[in-house]
């Protein structure tokens, strides 16, 4: 790759060309849009020209340039400089590049989570785990995209879950419930799809699939911030009154911390406390807010809705309660705990 500088007409040009094409020109650091006429000729219009540049010679180093069907204006290239054939600074710019590659770090978040599981438990059960997770976070995504919000895709998280992450804010209050609940929605498929191919093939690892699906997105259905069920709770409330959205959250928190201390989820905790940050900043931007608020009957619908997921899952749960299986009885004992 070469780069000339030259000013032809009072504009000053910046071209970057490789021994076989122009790269890239710039007029007056206006990058140029480039057409193919055919013989080594390309048209661009800025600034009021219509220029040309011709590559008939760029093998040897020239390119020409022509100004609004002037005389052809040759130009030499400078010679390309010999790179050595290591460079830690190139292997250095290239992992950068790599690490900001968002599809790298989400194959090796993915990798990392199933491994991480695998170690814990069996491959078996982090493959079960992944689609779980996979299938509740692309409900947010569809919701997501179904509000026109952009999205930066499914990232998993070993040892903590998933994140459905967007380029875009929200604007209402619907689209914070909505996207909350699509999640947990979508995971409800997965239960039943499980419970269906059960019955069809009597094999015990499709119950276990729907149990777990229906155990974590219960869990996820918590009334408490930052999880699925605690957007919903502060949708709700906040929309009545600012006052009512803090003390309604913060009981979600306390009801959190009761829930960490008697299952020993110590990683809860640390959920809870960004939890906390959220309601915090909400309350304090309250009469800045650009989030358009629930009416009345919004605020029943999205409670409707809410009550309706988690009795399904709870339904998920009981149907396999008297199994067995201690695997597939295990979720309903520790809910009835």
């Amino acid at each position: 790759m070469t780069k000339v500088e030259f000013t032809l007409a009072d504009l000053q040009f910046v071209v970057h060309a490789s021994a076989e094409q122009i790269v890239q020109v710039f007029c007056d650091k206006q990058a140029l849009a480039l057409e193919d006429g055919g013989n080594n000729v390309y048209h661009a219009d800025a600034h009021g020209h219509q220029f040309q540049f011709n590559t008939e010679k760029l093998f040897e180093g020239q390119i020409a340039i022509a100004i609004n069907g002037q005389a052809w204006q040759w130009i030499e290239l400078p010679a390309p400089e010999k790179k050595s054939g290591f460079s830690f600074m190139g292997l250095a710019a290239l992992g950068f590049k790599l690490f900001k590659s968002a599809k790298v770090v989400k194959a090796a978040l993915a990798g990392a989570s199933v491994a991480g599981y695998a170690w814990l438990f069996s491959w078996q059960f982090a493959i079960m785990l992944i689609v779980c997770l996979v299938i509740h976070e692309y409900g947010h995504v569809r919701a997501m995209q179904y509000f026109k919000i952009k999205t930066k895709g499914i990232y998993l998280i070993p040892f903590v879950g998933g994140l459905a992450i967007s380029d875009d804010k929200i604007t209402t209050r619907w689209q914070d419930v909505v996207i909350s609940l699509m999640g947990p929605a979508f995971g409800l498929i997965t239960s039943v799809l499980g419970v269906v191919l059960y019955y069809a093939t009597e094999m015990e690892i499709f119950a276990g699939v729907a149990v777990l699906s229906a155990l974590l997105n219960l869990f996820n259905l918590l009334p408490m911030l930052p999880l699925d069920g605690g957007h919903v709770l502060k949708s709700i409330s906040f929309s009545m009154r600012s006052w009512v959205g803090l003390f309604v959250c913060l009981g979600g928190v306390l009801f959190g911390l009761w829930v960490s201390y008697t299952f020993g989820l110590m990683l809860l905790v640390f959920f809870l406390f960004i939890g906390t940050l959220e309601i915090m900043f909400e309350w304090r931007g309250r009469h800045q807010s650009h989030l358009v608020p629930l009416d009345r009957y919004g605020q029943v619908f999205s409670a409707v809705m809410y009550v309706v997921v988690v009795a399904a899952h709870v339904a998920v749960m009981m149907h396999f309660a008297d199994s067995e299986s201690a695997i597939l009885s295990l979720p309903m004992k520790i809910l009835s705990s």
